[in-house]
């Protein structure tokens, strides 16, 4: 352009552009050449001279690469610095800078346009004014990263008009909304704040653009259901614009989790009131009664009332009082134990044959313990007569097979830590030590039927004992009589 090249320009007026601006500026003439830029824009491009910037319009494409921020390379009538010398004005281009001699080396510009024109109104330099906005599309950047991972739930609002703009994964996992679905959606269509405890400080805030506290809310979702959760506000700045970040927490797991234990002691409460046998819950410490069912009222004679707040020392529950002593022990060290034998004292001063069990369990913030006392009495009653008729029979066997007779004796004493062993499980060196005993012989005696020496006859004898149980003669001889010993000979 000869008349800035004359010096025919207004300097003043120039000056006074650099002057009010802290950006970078390059100066073109309507010819495409660049006249000037000044050390900002220089740096921006990462030359020292003018000349680096590639003299025209043309000399600039080839040594900068320009795209858009959605990756778009520009053609070059496109480049910002051709648009203004065509005489376009615009503002906020954001324009990523590539050299082309260094692909390691970019930066965003943030460019506006501006066409100077001499007395007569005819354009005679054109502007760009550029600002590096690298940093701040870094941190952007970081931000949309950032907000996109973030496994808790999140999405942003836009103040101006209450559309949301930008939703992360975990809030779509949440509900079961699609991107599309959300996005540009305003929060009258999708309200987070629906049902929130405290509503109206929520709506103020969000007027307002304050930082929204954490509060309940009760969010519908696309398939119709509902989910709870907390829901907090923070506001932000997203492309100069300001928004409010909905941050959330599921709830729903928790409110399952109350329900089912809500359910849980629902079913406890009505297996205690209506189970059969009786049941009581104490205290962990003391023992002190704080419930008991129907089934323990009628086994002992007490009411709710009179048990409520007793001590079972102070009613003499057990017999004997010092199975106490022991339940607490067993209760410390093992949390619970299972189906002791014990009396219960009833209110009227019976006793009642009983097998006891006990569970240290929570309820509510303190530990208690669940006894259960199954009556037994009827049942040992049972038994005792069942033994009665037992040894009456066996006071004659002739009648009965050997099986029947083993069977009547296991019955009537049976062992109380083995099943019981049968005379045809014992071999005949075995019943032959078990006959000459029944019949009196001493070892001697013995060793000399059988033929063998008397340490031999004492492993036949120890093996016969550690057979059917006992660790003494007499033991022994009672043990094979009840079985119709001695048998006849020859044994087999």
């Amino acid at each position: 352009m000869a008349t800035l090249r004359n010096q025919s320009v207004d300097i003043g007026r120039l000056r006074q552009i650099i002057a009010g601006l802290s950006e970078g500026v390059i100066l073109a003439d309507d010819d495409g050449a660049i006249l000037w830029a000044n050390d900002a824009a220089l740096r921006m491009h990462g030359v020292a001279e003018v000349d680096a910037l590639g003299g025209n319009v043309t000399g600039y494409a080839k040594r900068f690469q320009l795209r858009y921020r959605n990756n778009h390379i520009l053609g070059k009538k496109d480049y910002p610095l051709a648009r203004v010398i065509a005489g376009e004005e615009f503002s906020e281009v954001i324009v990523e800078v590539t050299p082309a001699a260094d692909d390691d080396a970019r930066w965003l510009h943030q460019v506006r346009s501006l066409v100077l024109s001499d007395e007569k109104g005819k354009p005679d330099l054109f502007v760009l004014v550029m600002q590096d906005v690298s940093l701040r599309f870094e941190a952007e950047q970081r931000f949309e990263q950032t907000f996109n991972v973030n496994p808790a739930p999140a999405l942003i609002c836009r103040l101006a008009d209450h559309r949301y703009v930008k939703v992360n994964q975990g809030f779509l996992d949440m509900t079961g909304f699609t991107r599309d679905e959300v996005l540009g959606q305003s929060l009258y269509d999708i309200d987070v704040l629906q049902d929130a405890a405290d509503l109206d400080t929520a709506k103020e805030r969000l007027r307002e653009g304050r930082t929204i506290p954490q509060m309940q809310a009760d969010l519908s979702l696309p398939d119709g259901g509902r989910k709870l959760v907390i829901v907090a506000g923070q506001p932000i700045e997203l492309d100069e614009q300001p928004c409010m970040l909905f941050s959330f927490a599921d709830l729903e797991p928790r409110r399952q989790a109350e329900n089912q234990l809500r359910a849980s002691e629902e079913r406890f409460v009505k297996t205690f009131r209506l189970a059969p046998v009786g049941m009581v819950i104490t205290t962990q410490d003391d023992h002190c009664l704080c419930d008991v069912n129907d089934a323990f009222c009628q086994l002992t004679g007490y009411s709710a009332d009179e048990a409520a707040g007793q001590a079972l020392a102070t009613i003499k529950l057990w017999e004997p009082a010092s199975f106490l002593k022991e339940a607490g022990n067993l209760l410390t060290e093992r949390s619970g134990f299972r189906g002791r034998d014990v009396r219960v004292r009833t209110r009227d001063g019976g006793f009642v044959d009983c097998l006891v069990s006990a569970e240290v369990i929570p309820l509510g913030d303190a530990m208690c313990v669940l006894w259960v006392i199954q009556d037994i009495h009827e049942r040992r009653h049972s038994e005792l007569e069942l033994i009665t008729a037992i040894e009456a029979v066996m006071k004659d066997t002739n009648w009965f097979s050997r099986t029947v007779v083993e069977k009547l004796a296991n019955l009537r004493s049976p062992h109380p830590h083995a099943a019981p062993v049968e005379v045809s499980e014992l071999t005949r060196r075995e019943k032959e030590v078990l006959s000459l005993l029944c019949e009196g012989s001493d070892d001697a005696v013995i060793a000399k039927e059988m033929g063998v020496s008397r340490n031999t006859l004492r492993n036949h004898i120890a093996r016969a004992y550690q057979k059917i149980g006992v660790n003494r003669r007499a033991a022994a001889i009672l043990w094979a009589r009840e079985r119709g010993f001695p048998l006849a000979r020859p044994i087999r």
